[in-house]
C-alpha cells in the first residue's frame, strides 16, 4: 500500500475497551471533538457526524477490525495503521487526546502507511487459528502440572512412548499418590480430555474452510506442511498476489534480517526482524522442522546451511526459503514440483476426516494401503531433485570462484 495524501476532513480515533477519543483535522487545523462509546451503537452515533468524503485513521487494536467494519461503507476510507509506524507510543507527552489529533494530523498530511485489511474470510480463519493456539496452550499447561505431580513424587517414567495415549492413561490410573497429588493428576486430566474435545472442534472448523479454500491444498502438496501451517500462512498473507516480489512477503511475515550500516564501513545483517504474523511464522519454523526430514531441494539446502552456521540459523533460513516457496506456488497457481503424491493423497484425506467425512469410502479405499515399493520410488525422485539443486549450488560456486580469479 502507497502513502496515503488526503485534502478533505481527516478523523483520527484513538481506540479503548470503553470508548474511542475523536479528532478532527480540516484544512490543517486539528480539533478534538470528545469522546463516543467503543461499542455498535457509540460508533453508529459517530457515523451520523461523518461525511462521505471523510476518511478515519485508527491504530491496530483487539477492536479496531470491528470499528472499521461499521465506518467503511459511510466514509471515503478507513485506515488502519502499525502503532510502530506512527511514532505516537514515543513522544514525549501522550495522552489519549493527543493520540487522536496525532492521527488526524498524520493522515491529513498523507504521512500514514495503512496496513493490509483481511476480509471477511481471512477474519474468521484467524480467529479460529487463535483460538486453537490458546487451546493448546492451555492444554499443554495441564500436561506440564501432571507431569509436575509424578515429579514431585520420584514416579519413574512408564514404558509406554506417549503419557497421555490410551496406555499412558490406563498406566496414569494405577500409579499410586499421595491424595492431594491424585486429585491434581484427575483434574488436569479431565481438563485434558477437555481440551481435547475443544481442539477437535476447532479443527473441524478449519478443515471445512481448508477445503473450500483451493490455496491450503496446493501449500499442503509440500511434505512436511500441515493443515494448521498452510491455513495459518493463508490467514496471514491473504492473496499471494498482492506481493510483486517474494522479498515483499518474506518482509511482511517478519523472516527478514535486520541490516545495520553507518559511514564506510560495510553493511551487517543481524537477526530476523520478527515483524508481522507471529503465528504464521512460528508455522513455517515449525514446518521447517519436518520438511529438512524429507529428501528433496529444501533438506540440500538446511545441511548446506547447517554446516555453515548451525541448526538454528539453517531452520529459520529454511523457513524464508519455504516461504518463497509457498509465494511461488500461490502466484503461479501451480503445485510443489517435487511433491510426494502418495503423502499427499494421505494428508488431503486426513483433512477431509477431520472436516466430518466418513473413514472408509470406495474413493479412499487405496489412500491407505500404499505400495511400498511405490514410496520408495517416489523418495527416490525426491532424492533425485536434491542431488540435482546440490550440483546447481556447486556450479554456482564455481562460476564465481572463476569470474574472481578473472577479475585478479
Amino acid at each position: 500500500m502507497g502513502l496515503i495524501r488526503w485534502i478533505g476532513r481527516a478523523i483520527g480515533l484513538d481506540v479503548h475497551r470503553t470508548f474511542c477519543e475523536v479528532a478532527i483535522c480540516e484544512d490543517g487545523e486539528v480539533r478534538s471533538a470528545g469522546r463516543v462509546p467503543s461499542s455498535p451503537e457509540g460508533i453508529r452515533s459517530l457515523v451520523d457526524s461523518l461525511l462521505p468524503s471523510d476518511r478515519v485513521a485508527l491504530e491496530v487494536t483487539g477492536s479496531c477490525w470491528e470499528v472499521a467494519r461499521i465506518l467503511e461503507p459511510h466514509v471515503d476510507r478507513v485506515v488502519v495503521v502499525s502503532p510502530e509506524d506512527t511514532g505516537i507510543a514515543s513522544a514525549r507527552a501522550k495522552t489519549d487526546r493527543l493520540d487522536a489529533r496525532a492521527l488526524a494530523s498524520l493522515l491529513w498530511k498523507g504521512e500514514l502507511e495503512s496496513v493490509w485489511m483481511p476480509d471477511e474470510r481471512c477474519r474468521i480463519l484467524r480467529r479460529r487459528l487463535s483460538r486453537r493456539e490458546q487451546l493448546v496452550r492451555a492444554r499443554t499447561r495441564s500436561k506440564n502440572e501432571i507431569l509436575a505431580s509424578l515429579q514431585r513424587r520420584l514416579v519413574a517414567k512408564p514404558a509406554v512412548s506417549d503419557l497421555f495415549g490410551v496406555g499412558g492413561r490406563e498406566w496414569l490410573e494405577g500409579v499410586e499418590l499421595a491424595l492431594e497429588e491424585r486429585e491434581s493428576v484427575d483434574a488436569g486430566m479431565r481438563h485434558v480430555e477437555f481440551l481435547d474435545r475443544e481442539i477437535a472442534e476447532v479443527d473441524k472448523l478449519v478443515a471445512q474452510q481448508a477445503l473450500n479454500w483451493p490455496e491450503v491444498p496446493r501449500l499442503m502438496t509440500i511434505p512436511g506442511v500441515n493443515v494448521i501451517c498452510a491455513a495459518s500462512f493463508i490467514a496471514a498473507v491473504g492473496d499471494a498476489n498482492r506481493f510483486l516480489t517474494s522479498r515483499q512477503l518474506v518482509a511482511y511475515l517478519g523472516l527478514d534480517p535486520k541490516v545495520k550500516q553507518s559511514g564506510d564501513e560495510p553493511a551487517r545483517s543481524g537477526r530476523i526482524s520478527k515483524r508481522g504474523s507471529a503465528s504464521a511464522r512460528w508455522g513455517l519454523v515449525e514446518a521447517s522442522w519436518s520438511v529438512v526430514l524429507q529428501p528433496g531441494p529444501l533438506h540440500a539446502f538446511y545441511e548446506r546451511l547447517k554446516d555453515r552456521k548451525g541448526h538454528g540459523k539453517a531452520i529459520v533460513a529454511t523457513a524464508r526459503k519455504l516461504s518463497v516457496l509457498c509465494w511461488c506456488m500461490l502466484t503461479r497457481s501451480e503445485d510443489y514440483a517435487h511433491q510426494q503424491p502418495t503423502l499427499t493423497r494421505k494428508k488431503i484425506r486426513r483433512l477431509e476426516i477431520a472436516a466430518g467425512a466418513p473413514k472408509n469410502t470406495r474413493r479412499s479405499a487405496g489412500v491407505w494401503s500404499t505400495n511400498v515399493m511405490m514410496r520408495t520410488a517416489e523418495r527416490e525422485l525426491a532424492q533425485q531433485a536434491e542431488a540435482s539443486y546440490k550440483r546447481m549450488v556447486q556450479d554456482q560456486l564455481a562460476g564465481r570462484a572463476t569470474k574472481k580469479l578473472a577479475r585478479v
